[in-house]
């Protein structure tokens, strides 16, 4: 036989569900139906009849210094924090130290050198010699030269000296030029130190004993392209 509907056991309670608004900010429940259905009776018996309280984040100290009465008509572009982390220059494996490389670019342009190392910046230290082609011991960036099938079996050289600081010159504070200094007569150049001038002389005598006679035809003169040449094709 069946009971009647009003005797019937009671159904199990439906798990909570989110509230049904009748419109913005109205819920379809009243106060008294949304108390029960959020259970803030139980969380209140919890804490011993009140609410939980959480405290408050401290709020930021005031600046130290007072914001300015005035601002510019124009926004002001602040420098951004950059973090860069500089990673040591990868060299190509066709450079080692005694390696005849091609100058692409500068002031000796087309000439041969000789690789010595590699400085910390990155860049290549080389030489002509000095005395057989010109070429003094300098800084060049890799991205500049050719790197030849040729290499040079290099003496115990001492290149320590030979640093980026070595490189650097002195700063001098240029004053502004008047009208009378633009018709001055030039000044005269600045002769090199005495210290630079030996130790490319000290760098010469110890290269040079290790060049043959046909690596120094190699070596002083200038490489060139003619009509004709075609530069993929060549095996340097």
């Amino acid at each position: 036989f069946f009971l009647p509907f009003w005797e019937t056991a009671p159904m199990a309670k439906d798990a909570k569900k989110p509230a049904t608004y009748v419109t913005k900010g109205v819920t379809a429940l009243g106060r008294s139906q949304t108390y029960k259905r959020r259970g803030l009776a139980g969380l209140k018996k919890k804490n011993g009849g009140k609410f939980p309280t959480h405290a408050k984040k401290a709020a930021p100290a005031p600046a130290a210094t007072k914001a300015p009465r005035m601002y510019p008509a124009d926004d002001v572009a602040k420098p951004l924090a950059v973090n860069t982390v500089r990673k040591p220059t990868k060299l190509r494996a066709t450079i080692t130290p005694g390696t005849v490389l091609i100058l692409l670019a500068g002031r000796f342009k087309g000439k041969r050198c000789i690789c010595l190392g590699q400085l910390p910046s990155g860049l290549l230290l080389v030489t002509g010699p000095f005395k057989l082609n010109g070429v003094p011991v300098r800084r060049v960036s890799q991205a500049y030269v050719i790197a030849t099938c040729t290499k040079v079996s290099l003496p115990n050289v001492d290149i320590t000296m030979f640093t980026d600081s070595y490189f650097k010159a002195a700063e001098s504070k240029r004053a502004k030029k008047g009208e009378k200094d633009f018709f001055d007569e030039p000044k005269e150049k600045k002769a090199l130190p005495a210290e630079y001038v030996a130790n490319q002389k000290s760098l010469d005598a110890a290269i040079m004993p290790a060049l043959s006679a046909d690596l120094k035809g190699y070596l002083s003169t200038r490489f060139t392209l003619r009509d004709g040449d075609r530069p993929h094709l060549m095996k340097f």
